[in-house]
């Protein structure tokens, strides 16, 4: 269930990235921008927005469904859990953001350093109950909003410190930016270890507690969207016609990820986890084979999308100059005229995805076999 949620949001993962590296308007206006989105695209775009704390969610189970199977002593899984953390940290430092941008170096801050994070954090926190994590879990999701106006100006040098903990932006001195500041992902990590027992009922009770639990998440993003104004710093702005009055009320903050964000997108995520019990056998097959290989697939599909943009536009004849240090530099990508339609994207997300499948099935049974500890590293 959980590496068949995780292999999910992988595939919509690529889609995101397929989409950023391919689709012409990706380098002329944000998705979710109403003024000048489409319907399409912007569902396109919001439909992603499920992947990243459904990745921190089941890292955060993930740890505990290990404390709980007894794999290993205590400390023996804090220092595992310190290492890799570290390890992905050094990952997302070279080789992904290497991936993203072929220059090098460059300071780009996503999913996999926020995850990163987490363990590190959590190589501390598994030694408190789990009740304590929970708990700090949920009131880092609710509150770290009310932090959102703090001026760090006044740190001086220690500044960048709030942005790799709380706020989105460019670190001074520092080519690059942070996308994922690192507390509100813990917080949702928390969350993920809190849960875990629900991960370990029967089948009849695990769907009625995750279906009740994802269910209360819904409802109260609905409450609190409609009502209040709180858990976003964008309130609710209401268009005449229906259907873009629907995207404006979803249309909620991830960067960072806002308490409105978390409860709708972790809802949904527990609401797809509970139906893909029952997805044909041949869809199972191919989300396990991600699902269990999260890492390894994560690092190919990079190398595999920037690379396939990188030749296809040069046989367009695109200069392939456009497509190195492509991050932070749209203006000139869309000056090029590279780009396609979006139902090319979702060709081209559909061939990756077949490309990858072969290799992360190989992968996943490599690790079914062997017993390695390198293994527990990719």
């Amino acid at each position: 269930m959980v590496d068949a949620l995780r292999g999910l949001v992988i595939a919509l993962m690529v889609l995101d990235h397929v989409r950023d590296y391919f689709h012409w308007q990706a380098f002329v206006f944000s998705p979710t921008d109403l003024a000048r989105t489409t319907p399409l695209l912007f569902a396109t775009r919001w439909v992603t927005h499920l992947c990243a704390p459904s990745f921190v969610l089941l890292a955060g189970v993930s740890i505990f469904l290990q404390r709980a199977g007894g794999a290993y002593p205590r400390s023996a899984q804090s220092r595992f859990l310190l290492s890799r953390g570290l390890w992905l940290i050094v990952l997302e430092l070279t080789v992904i953001v290497f991936g993203f941008n072929f220059v090098w170096p460059f300071l780009f801050l996503q999913v996999i350093w926020a995850i990163g994070i987490g363990m590190v954090a959590m190589a501390a926190l598994i030694w408190l109950p789990r009740q304590a994590v929970l708990a700090l879990g949920i009131v880092i999701i609710a509150g770290h909003g009310l932090l959102a106006g703090f001026d760090s100006s006044r740190w001086g040098a220690l500044a960048p410190l709030w942005t790799l903990a709380m706020r989105p932006g460019a670190v001074p001195g520092i080519e690059g930016f942070v996308a994922y500041p690192a507390l509100p992902w813990v917080g949702i990590l928390c969350l993920g270890y809190g849960l875990g027992p629900l991960f370990l009922f029967d089948a009849q009770r695990r769907w009625r507690v995750v279906a009740t639990l994802a269910l209360a998440m819904l409802a109260a993003f609905v409450i609190l969207r409609a009502s209040t104004g709180f858990g976003d710093p964008s309130a609710w702005q209401r268009h005449a016609e229906p259907l873009f009055d629907a995207m404006a009320f979803v249309n909620v903050s991830k960067y960072p990820p806002s308490l409105l964000y978390a409860l709708v997108t972790l809802g949904v995520s527990l609401l797809l986890m509970l139906a893909l019990e029952h997805c044909p056998g041949w869809l199972r097959r191919v989300l396990l084979a991600f699902g269990r290989t999260p890492l390894f697939t994560y690092l190919l599909h990079i190398y595999l999308v920037h690379g396939l943009a990188l030749l296809v536009g040069v046989a367009s004849g695109i200069p392939a100059t456009v497509f190195v240090g492509i991050l932070g530099n749209a203006g000139r990508i869309a000056e090029s005229g590279w780009g396609v339609s979006l139902p090319a994207v979702y060709g081209l997300w559909l061939g990756v995805l077949a490309a990858l499948y072969p290799l992360s099935r190989w992968f996943a049974g490599v690790k079914a076999r062997r017993r390695d500890r390198w293994l527990s590293y990719l």
